[in-house]
């Protein structure tokens, strides 16, 4: 089996990214296979180096991809995740020499492909898909997005799914009221807000739902803004009169806790404002556990949702979301026919599965690639 270097912001870094990376690293390296993180971080990173990470590019660091990029050729291969603004430079540019100076295949695993790139945008991406042996995108609108609105080779590009942990075997603790759930780093654009407005228009179900809005502010959006969002909320839920109804959980929960969390939701709700997400790892979680989903058309839930596991409304309209989140809880059958769903989808969602897929594109990526040394290293 290949060696693995990985590239990311990784924990104890809290963000989609660093939780995505260390769980796909962990997998790919469970049967004892040699693996080794390059965490990226900037100032507001609590900069203890956890398990596995072989070395640290700190977006201080003034050409820190050359040291990177060095100890990912220490490995067969380099798993590299992209997002704009993660690496050093206007748009993260520093990433791209650094795939130029690798010398061991790479695959570069896209978060985000935008819908209207800035111009220095497109062009930085369809470099980096010129620089990288595979590009990975999560769902097959990604794919498309990328292959028609972008100049880059289709051959290059394959699916494979975000992965989610196997919550299913956790007990589900049902409770006496309706449970309704969002969880993730909050901040503006998690649309908590329509959720906060439909929920007021659910009070006259009996009994009533609970709300619970789980997770910490995200460390960008708190050290630009403070918790002026999260303010804003509690606000909003005292004039709608359902503040006694909503749980705010400022924490970053550990798995199992995540998991009890997950499983005790009777709908998960996603009112997220984007019209851009092409990828969402709690979409995925939700769908792989097999609670029904309500949630905004951005394009993950509309590719997934569609005639599939949930329900999908119209952004910023909470009489939809209310609408929808009433059907789940009172039509007959309609919680457990979405569920019955999402049991197909699951297996494939899961690490297990989806590191695998990982692991045959770097088998094939190593079994075709032919060591040289790299023009920028010479």
């Amino acid at each position: 089996m290949p060696s693995y270097g990985f590239l990311s912001t990784h924990p104890p870094t809290r963000c989609g990214l660093a939780t995505f990376n260390s769980a796909l690293a962990a997998h790919l390296t469970a049967d004892g296979t040699r693996g080794g993180i390059v965490r990226v971080t900037d100032r507001s990173d609590d900069l203890r180096a956890g398990s596995g990470v072989v070395h640290t590019w700190s977006t201080r660091a003034q050409v820190g991809w050359r040291d990177a990029a060095a100890v990912l050729n220490t490995f067969d291969v380099a798993v590299v995740q992209h997002e704009y603004g993660i690496y050093p430079g206007v748009d993260g540019e520093d990433v791209l020499p650094l795939l130029r100076r690798l010398t061991v295949p790479s695959i570069v695993v896209l978060h985000t492909v935008l819908r209207r790139p800035s111009a220095r945008q497109r062009s930085l991406l369809e470099q980096i898909v010129t620089a990288a042996g595979a590009v990975v995108t999560m769902t097959d609108t990604a794919r498309n997005r990328l292959v028609v609105g972008y100049t880059v080779r289709p051959g290059k590009v394959t699916v494979i799914p975000h992965g989610a942990a196997d919550h299913v075997r956790v007990p589900a603790d049902r409770r006496t009221r309706p449970h309704l759930l969002t969880w993730g780093l909050l901040g503006p654009g998690k649309g908590v807000e329509w959720a906060l407005r439909a929920l007021a228009r659910l009070q006259d179900l009996g009994p009533t739902p609970t709300y619970t809005v789980a997770g910490r502010t995200h460390p960008k959006v708190a050290a630009r803004q403070g918790e002026a969002y999260r303010a804003g909320l509690h606000r909003l839920g005292a004039q709608l009169g359902v503040a006694h109804a909503v749980d705010y959980q400022d924490v970053y929960h550990d798995q199992p806790t995540l998991a009890g969390l997950i499983r005790s939701a009777d709908v998960v709700v996603l009112p997220y404002d984007s019209r851009e997400q092409v990828t969402s790892g709690v979409l995925i979680e939700a769908v792989a556990a097999g609670v029904p989903v309500v949630a905004t058309a951005f394009p993950h839930a509309v590719e997934l949702l569609t005639g599939g596991p949930g329900l999908v409304v119209p952004h910023q309209d909470p009489t939809a979301l209310a609408a929808a989140i009433r059907r789940i809880l009172n039509e007959p059958g309609l919680a457990a026919r979405l569920a019955g769903r999402a049991r197909p989808l699951a297996a494939d969602l899961r690490w297990p599965a989806v590191a695998v897929r990982y692991g045959t594109l770097a088998e094939r990526l190593v079994a075709g690639h032919s060591p040289v040394v790299s023009a920028a290293s010479a």
